[in-house]
């Protein structure tokens, strides 16, 4: 159920229409695509990748305003490290969630179990 749902989500966000067309046919893609039974450890990694999603829309509104009001002349290629082994799926939550917001996108994500991000800051006053 899991599965459906997020693929549901992200077809909504891919096509941002909610007719009774779009959504029979995001539901009719949701069910076709292969998906694999749900385990208790990919439930918890999807309700909290749910509730990061929803911490992040607020986030990438301020970020934005930011941008528009304040100038970001500097930049910066950080690692941000992430903990064990990493499934498909969370490998692109952490890509959707870090790239969501107008500041940060990802470069790569390697395999050792970090990602190399671009970030803009503000130019520190002296």
């Amino acid at each position: 159920m899991g599965d459906i749902f997020l693929r549901l989500m992200i077809w909504f966000l891919l096509t941002a229409n909610f007719s009774i067309v779009n959504i029979l046919i995001g539901v009719i893609i949701a069910f076709l695509l292969p998906h694999s039974p749900i385990s208790k450890t990919s439930l918890k990694v999807f309700c909290t990748g749910m509730v990061r999603i929803i911490l992040a829309i607020p986030q990438a509104y301020k970020e934005a305003f930011q941008l528009i009001l304040q100038s970001h002349t500097e930049e910066e290629i950080i690692k941000q490290f992430v903990q064990g082994q990493r499934s498909p799926k969370a490998i692109f939550l952490d890509i959707f969630l870090i790239t969501f917001t107008p500041k940060t996108t990802i470069l790569k994500y390697h395999g050792e179990g970090w990602y190399e991000i671009h970030q803009l800051k503000r130019r520190k006053k002296w």
